[in-house]
């Protein structure tokens, strides 16, 4: 299979004499140079297309082609039949720079068997605004953010780190400054990239703080050069608690921090949250690493409200937070890697998660009083795991001096399912 594939792409793109053997579909990366800016390869696979997709701006670059010439529509996936229907005919999809490198590949072979498609890549946007800025691309942050809400740039404002972003259009680069200046990051250079690779690029140079100009076209990259006094979000977990809105029932720093080292969160696993509150948890799980899913559980509308608001201004949007009561509302949800119990916990809980759960789910529980830690207890002589006590104290006033204040002890279970 390996020597079939080579041979496959290795040839030209296609051969009238064994066409049966090659992919129908040619994924062909495109920029604003258009054809001046195709390899050989591409440029053969376009001339000897018999239908071309690509969105309007793409096709607005295209030469003359014997080809019929159809444009992609919007939203995206409206256009995904209108492709697959086209099997066996010589197809060009016409997508943005690197298919594969937040472009739109996915999106289309995820569809296709591997066998159907070849992908001749262009240099993506990310590419051509670093050879123009002269930046080291392994170090910057590249951030795809057409269809994707700005305030994913969160996590990533730290003083003197370089942002590379995509954005749909001006007016989401002016958004984009705002949102700078709002989380105190003013001070930060952005240039303006506009048409990279095209007859009209365009830099241009201007502070977050400043007025941005009313002219910035389509395509639009950003970079930023982060600057100002705003706080940055630590890479480690234990958030101050101030970080989230909450009304008292929110799992506090110093215990958080010991909950998301027994949760242990790997790229690319799903928490269950369950008695969110403010969801401080879940989020911090998301912030752990871009891959990672969470589902949090919350019965209180107001605090499943402001669970969703902390994760958008945290930059964790794709945090989904569930309505209703344990354990009925955890039916028929996608199974976790990891669950955290940090309110709700009762018996008929502890059941139905036992009963529920695949093995190999990591479980962490948290109780504060004498009957949630005696449930604990029986639990963790019944299944076994570890159990551990938190005991916490701060400095206090005592008249003119100082004492201890001690916190109410949180009692942990942690077990393997």
């Amino acid at each position: 299979m390996a020597d079939f594939k080579r041979a496959s792409l290795n040839a030209g793109p296609f051969d009238t004499a064994s066409c049966d053997k090659r992919p129908w579909l040619t994924i062909l990366g495109w920029t604003e140079g258009g054809t001046t800016a195709l390899t050989t390869a591409s440029r053969t696979a376009l001339d000897t297309a018999e239908l071309v997709f690509g969105a309007r701006r793409h096709l607005r670059l295209l030469p003359r082609l014997e080809a019929e010439v159809r444009e992609w529509p919007v939203p995206f996936a409206d256009g995904i039949p209108q492709l697959l229907a086209e099997r066996g005919r010589r197809v060009v999809m016409l997508v943005s720079g690197d298919p594969f490198w937040f472009g739109a590949g996915t999106s289309l072979t995820r569809h296709l068997s591997s066998g159907e498609w070849q992908a001749l890549p262009s240099p993506s946007s990310f590419s051509l605004a670093a050879s123009r800025l002269g930046w080291p691309l392994e170090s910057c942050v590249c951030l795809g953010l057409h269809a994707r809400p700005l305030t994913r740039i969160r996590p990533h404002l730290h003083q003197g780190r370089r942002l590379l972003v995509l954005l749909r259009d001006g007016d989401a680069a002016i958004e984009l400054a705002a949102l700078l200046e709002q989380f105190g990051f003013g001070k930060s250079h952005l240039h303006l990239l506009e048409s990279l690779g095209g007859d009209n690029e365009r830099l241009r140079t201007v502070l977050a703080g400043d007025e941005l100009p009313d002219d910035i076209q389509h395509p639009v990259a950003v970079a930023v050069e982060v600057a100002g006094a705003g706080p940055a979000l630590p890479p480690i977990s234990g958030l101050a608690d101030e970080w989230f809105e909450h009304d008292g029932q929110i799992t506090r720093q110093s215990v958080r921090a010991v909950t998301m080292a027994a949760l242990a969160p790997i790229p690319g696993e799903r928490l269950w949250d369950i008695g969110a509150g403010s969801g401080s948890v879940a989020i911090e799980w998301l912030l752990a690493h871009p891959d990672n899913r969470a589902l949090a559980f919350e019965r209180h509308a107001e605090r499943a409200t402001r669970a969703r608001r902390n994760a958008c201004q945290l930059g964790v949007d794709w945090l989904e937070v569930l309505e209703g009561p344990v354990p009925d509302v955890l039916a028929d949800q996608p199974p976790p890697d990891a669950v955290f119990i940090g309110g709700g916990l009762s018996a008929a809980l502890l059941e139905t998660l036992w009963r529920q759960l695949p093995e190999g789910v990591r479980l962490v529980a948290n109780a504060v009083t004498l009957e949630s830690e005696a449930l604990l207890g029986e639990w963790q002589q019944r299944v076994g795991g570890e159990l551990v006590r938190l005991e916490l104290a701060t400095v206090s006033p005592i008249g003119t001096r100082r004492g201890w204040k001690s916190a109410w002890p949180i009692v942990q279970w942690r077990v393997l399912r």
